[in-house]
């Protein structure tokens, strides 16, 4: 199999069309949840979702906060679909994200969150899903069938509609004008060659993934997309939290995949490249200035709103290469299915 053959490689290569097509269909739904929002605005931000869509919730609060002003947080299912609590949740706004819209543990905490008084949005792939159909509002997200285990295309696209909701809810036209150049940008980042890290990766059994603000929810996403397609430990951390007991592992070799955006956010990472750089760690560097430690990863000059998307899309080409390199076939973890139906 060649990595241009596989299904990851094919979906993933989709995301700007999928993006671009996102936009046009979602510009009405869009504009009337963010009319809503305005004129009763929550009190209160839940996300609620499962693996890779819990990773792009994680930027959705970093978003919500920012632009929105209001304070998030992740439900967690089982606190419905296990001990069947019904929190109360008026002027709260809850938002679940989901590929195919259909794991009961999603839906009871879907039901549940609505019964406490939540307005209740969904983005969700499949629009004829049990999620969509009980969604006060639904943003589809458009993503066309997804045949590879591991998500792609549907990750990007539920960035998009993240920030497509926000850029709205928020009335921030610079960041909507952002937006629109997104899928053009999609196709650009596919196509640059991040080949410099399988030497550093192909043998690995360990990596740390790092990053801060919205690309944090990226940093996430990657660390879960080398355990199912690469089969090897791997973990997502914080810039402000690694310090705190993960740094000590890092030593003799150990990778590092460091990511960067031209944000308030960027010196902490620099200093933290510098610490990794002195404490013997492999490390692997996207986003960071000229000059710094590392192997620089080549990234695209974009607005810093749009940055860890195209981080996450510039990934997903490495990560298929590299588990083929590492003989395994990243359409079909072992142990996975597509639909996690957790109870």
């Amino acid at each position: 199999m060649t990595s241009d053959r596989t299904l990851m490689f094919l979906e993933a290569a989709e995301a700007g069309q999928v993006v671009a097509r996102q936009l046009a269909a979602n510009a009405a739904p869009v504009t009337r949840a963010a009319a809503r929002l305005k004129a009763t605005p929550p009190d209160l931000l839940l996300t609620l979702a499962r693996g890779s869509s819990d990773n792009a919730a994680t930027f959705l609060r970093y978003w919500a906060e920012r632009r929105a002003g209001v304070p998030t947080g992740s439900f967690s299912p089982s606190t419905a679909s296990v001990y069947g609590a019904t929190p109360a949740l008026s002027r709260a706004l809850a938002v679940a994200v989901s590929q195919s819209g259909r794991s009961p543990d999603l839906l009871a905490a879907a039901d549940a969150l609505r019964d406490g008084g939540a307005l209740l949005v969904a983005m969700v792939n499949d629009e004829a899903s049990p999620l969509a159909a009980g969604a006060d509002i639904l943003l589809p997200l458009l993503a066309g069938p997804e045949r590879s285990v591991a998500a792609t295309k549907s990750f990007i696209a539920s960035l998009a509609a993240m920030l497509h909701l926000v850029a709205a809810w928020s009335e921030d036209a610079g960041l909507a004008a952002s937006l629109a150049t997104l899928p053009a940008r999609l196709d650009r980042a596919f196509a640059l060659d991040w080949s410099a890290a399988l030497p550093r990766l192909v043998t690995a059994d360990h990596l740390y993934v790092v990053a801060r603000g919205p690309a944090l929810g990226v940093a996430q996403e990657m660390a879960l997309k080398i355990k199912e397609t690469c089969g090897f430990h791997a973990e997502a951390f914080s810039a402000a939290e690694v310090k705190h007991g993960p740094m000590a592992l890092v030593r003799d070799g150990f990778p590092v995949l460091l990511l960067g955006q031209q944000d308030e956010s960027l010196g902490s990472v620099m200093d933290l490249a510098a610490l990794f750089a002195a404490s013997g760690a492999t490390l692997l560097t996207a986003g960071l200035p000229p000059g710094s430690p590392g192997v620089a990863l080549p990234v695209l000059d974009a607005p810093a709103e749009l940055q860890p998307i195209l981080l996450a899309q510039a990934f997903y080409r490495l990560a298929n290469s590299l588990a083929l390199a590492r003989g395994r076939n990243p359409d079909t973890p072992p142990g996975l299915r597509k639909v996690t139906e957790t109870l």
